[in-house]
């Protein structure tokens, strides 16, 4: 079997063993949840509910609030009891506050949409916008959006990244065994939608369960195939991943849409496949909890705005005091001071570490060993962006391209210094952006 990659990258301990082989289950009814109005990248939702207001599962409580915006939708039924500002993983957002009734009263408006056959690529789009859904990988690129691109690209193929090359994560790969169909038929509506007829399906060589299932549920599909990949981070990055199973190179500072591409996520084509069978929006993921203080990590259907702490509990609690919570994958995730935000569209992941894992080693001077370039999938110079960057000298640190870097964080994995390479490119392409935007 033919293994395809990229150039560069790194192979931190998988950790997957925790939760690759859990099935799926039903998190507990959450009695509260607080759904924030912005779960994706773009414009944050207007309410258009209020406080008092009966609400029933996937009825809209937030209306977008631009073209780059994402509807959200309640995942219970119950008693709107506030709507005000309260921490999320991506700082304070407005959010709908609502009291559970015990019910999961569905509201009228959810009902199936029709099938894929019979749908238009129009028609599907727009069940795709009206149902909140998103990038589920962790980047929540509003997906209606990413479906639109310009007259003037011409996208020939649509690959799913089944990488899911962070260590721990096993979300996807769970969907991938449990529901094969369900997200082939995800992929045949975004191509659809595109009016594509080569689609990919990539997964890593870590995964061999989920590449025979997969196989198995495509060998019918003559525009579908499947691509072996080697284990590898961060082979699931739009870019790297494009390169491995298409070999188009995707030029610096360009989308993959310049080369005829469009990339989604497993759990994304999941939903949009259940929006249209069911009518369901996006009121509910699958999220990885794990990590070595965890009693008893899983895999579990989450409803968005289950405060984490609950999934805590039924994952048995915690060993010992947490050191650090990452929101996420260890390499891409955030950290987060509390175990009490909720579950977003985004959270494929919660990861509880002790102090000792937590820890940041204290950097120490850089041995130009020249490790971080060898292993940069955008194959640029960490060492030069953040040592100019550190000096203050953003002007020297943008002629290395700082602009490309996808935040990756292989560089500072690498570091035999442990020096801050990623966190300083943050900081030079936060300048970059301001000075741009001036």
């Amino acid at each position: 079997m033919k293994v395809f990659s990229f150039k560069g990258g790194i192979h931190p301990p998988e950790r997957k063993d925790y939760t690759a082989h859990l099935a799926l289950e039903k998190a507990k009814e959450p009695e509260i949840v607080e759904i924030p109005l912005q779960q994706h990248i773009g414009a944050p939702c207007n309410a258009v509910v209020k406080v008092g207001d009966l609400v029933k599962v996937g009825e809209k409580i937030g209306e977008a609030g631009g073209f780059v915006s994402a509807p959200v939708h309640a995942s219970v039924s119950g008693t709107v009891r506030e709507i005000a500002m309260k921490p999320a993983a991506n700082g304070e957002v407005l959010t709908v506050v609502i009291v559970s009734d015990g019910k999961n009263e569905v509201h009228e408006s959810v009902n199936k949409k029709g099938s894929i056959e019979n749908l238009s690529g129009d028609e599907i789009k727009e069940i795709i916008k009206e149902a909140g859904i998103v990038g589920m990988g962790g980047a929540t690129f509003p997906t209606h959006v990413k479906l639109s691109p310009p007259p003037d690209k011409a996208i020939d193929t649509v690959i799913l990244n089944g990488a899911e090359c962070e260590p721990y994560l096993t979300a996807d790969h769970r969907l991938m065994v449990e529901h094969p169909n369900e997200v082939v038929g995800g992929l045949k509506a975004i191509m659809k939608v595109l009016n594509v007829t080569t689609g990919y399906i990539g997964i890593e060589n870590n995964k061999p369960d989920a590449i025979e299932i997969m196989q198995k549920s495509v060998e019918n599909e003559e525009n579908i195939q499947i691509v072996v990949l080697q284990t590898k981070y961060p082979q699931g990055a739009e870019k790297q991943l494009i390169d491995a199973c298409t070999g188009r190179i995707v030029p610096s500072g360009a989308l993959p849409m310049e080369v005829g591409v469009v990339v989604n996520n497993i759990g994304t084509a999941y939903q949009i496949h259940q929006s249209i069978e069911t009518g369901m929006p996006l009121i509910e993921r699958v999220t990885t909890l794990s990590g070595g203080i965890l009693q008893s990590p899983k895999n579990l259907w989450v409803k968005i705005g289950t405060p984490v702490n609950e999934l805590v509990e039924q994952c048995g609690g915690l060993k010992e005091p947490a050191g650090k919570i990452i929101m996420g994958g260890p390499m891409m995730g955030m950290a987060v001071s509390t175990d009490k935000l909720p579950i977003t569209k985004g959270s494929s992941g919660v990861l509880f570490f002790n102090r000792e894992e937590g820890t940041i080693p204290e950097p120490e001077n850089c041995i130009r060993c020249s490790a971080c370039v060898d292993i940069c999938p955008v194959y640029l110079q960490p060492l030069y962006i953040s040592a100019y960057t550190l000096v203050d000298n953003i002007d020297m640190a943008e002629k290395f391209y700082p602009m490309d870097c996808i935040e990756c964080g292989s560089c500072s994995y690498i570091c035999p210094s442990k020096r801050p390479l990623l966190q300083s490119i943050r900081i030079a392409k936060g300048e970059i952006q301001a000075r741009n935007r001036k």
